[in-house]
């Protein structure tokens, strides 16, 4: 009998906890829909899912838990598309390659992780990383904290290319690697990276198909990937169930990505009137990363940041990156937020958002490029991107109007994601 009792007690407790709100009264509310901000507004959450929005500043109810957000702007959890959470640049970057085992990049992309969070970025896609499905692995283990992540693993690309992880290598350590390490040569060893990276637990399937800035080839527009190639690569992903995004910063690489069928341009620093049409064509997305153009440029006029010849390619492409989204843009590209976090200190993946603005974007069109369209992009639309009735809890709060104010986004002071909240004041809080 007093084991029933206790059973019973258990039971209405357990009932109790899964049963209660969370009442969050928010002043100003953008929800990724509607073109505009709603005033006075209340969003309903219940375990990790928002279970209403409602008109008003809803009464609570004693089980309630209420959070006070009655003078923030309230967004859905950002996404950002393009990161790279297991490194992070500075002036010993290309020496820490052989100085670091895996082991000391997963322990930095741990804080890495944290910082993005922090900052307002409940996911992320990450572009390229060799140890980070493991630490998707832990966020979601709840080991560590952190964005829920969209993981590429180890990139693919020709020998020589972008991808290529012994370039620069003197001859006797630059070896043949093949798709095992994601150098690829010819349809056969691209299906056979794809399915590697598959067998490595990719989310996502991440290819060059141009030169990179920051590697150190000469050349960082040419093309690198026959177009019978990518499509052997985007078949075999699809074949996978997964989606391939694709690294190009010149025009010829960009077609014949964008034909092939990739989702998603990263960089497209060199695009064409050709180009753009194709990407309307196709409703091939563009992710700008503007930041990385900014931020690429500025570490390239600090003397022995980079190797002389990616400092030349740095100052090149960088500033390029700007007015071929400005072009894309105003022709009616699709547009995702993504930013090469990495490439630039993490955490402050929200300057992108002011970079954008510059170049003419709407401050509502930009937030929904970093929750709708990034969401959408990422095929997760029907649960993160929006705050609706069933949709995953994920919300950002800001001091501030974003709308008026770009430094706004830089002022991140709550941050849920999945229903737990990660940041807040305690002053906001009842």
């Amino acid at each position: 009998m007093r084991k029933s009792l206790l059973f019973f007690i258990f039971s209405c407790c357990c009932l109790l906890i899964s049963a209660q709100r969370t009442v969050i009264w928010c002043g100003s509310l953008i929800n990724g829909v509607d073109n505009d901000a709603k005033s006075n507004m209340t969003i309903l959450v219940q375990g990790n899912k928002i279970v209403g929005v409602e008109k008003g500043f809803t009464r609570a109810v004693a089980s309630d838990k209420v959070i006070d957000l009655k003078n923030k702007t309230v967004t859905p959890g950002w996404i950002d598309t393009h990161v790279h959470l297991s490194h992070e640049t500075s002036p010993t970057a290309y020496l820490d390659e052989f100085r670091l085992d895996e082991v000391d990049y997963a322990y930095k992309s741990v804080q890495h992780a944290k910082r993005t969070l922090m900052a307002g970025f409940t996911t992320v896609r990450d572009a390229g990383g060799k140890i980070v499905p493991s630490l998707r692995n832990a966020i979601n283990a709840g080991t560590v904290e952190g964005p829920r992540i969209i993981a590429a693993g180890v990139v693919i690309g020709s020998t020589g290319s972008h991808a290529d992880p012994t370039n620069g290598y003197r001859k006797e350590l630059m070896g043949d690697p093949g798709p095992d390490e994601g150098v690829a040569n010819g349809v056969a060893e691209c299906m056979k990276a794809v399915r590697q990276r598959y067998k490595e637990g990719s989310d996502v399937i991440k290819i060059v198909s141009t030169g990179g800035v920051l590697d150190v080839s000469t050349n960082g527009s040419g093309a690198q990937f026959s177009e019978e190639e990518i499509k052997a690569i985007v078949q075999t992903a699809s074949d996978y169930g997964l989606k391939v995004m694709c690294h190009a910063h010149g025009a010829e690489g960009i077609k014949r990505a964008i034909r092939a069928g990739v989702v998603s341009i990263e960089h497209g620093s060199l695009l064409d009137d050709e180009s753009i049409e194709l990407f309307k064509k196709y409703g091939t997305v563009l992710v700008p990363t503007l930041t990385a153009g900014k931020s690429v440029s500025d570490s390239a006029k600090k003397p022995g940041y980079y190797p002389q010849v990616v400092a030349q390619k740095a100052l090149e492409i960088g500033p390029k990156l700007q007015a071929s989204f400005a072009r894309a843009y105003r022709a009616g590209v699709k547009i995702a937020f993504g930013t090469d976090a990495g490439v630039y200190r993490h955490g402050m993946n929200w300057l992108e958002f002011t970079y954008l603005i510059d170049a003419g974007m709407k401050p509502m069109e930009a937030i929904k490029a970093a929750t709708i369209n990034a969401a959408t992009l990422l095929g997760k639309q029907g649960t993160i991107g929006t705050i609706e009735p069933e949709k995953l809890a994920d919300l950002v709060a800001v001091e501030g109007d974003p709308l008026n104010d770009a430094q706004a986004f830089g002022q991140v002071v709550f941050v849920m994601k999945d229903g737990v909240v990660y940041k807040n004041n305690p002053k906001f809080l009842q």
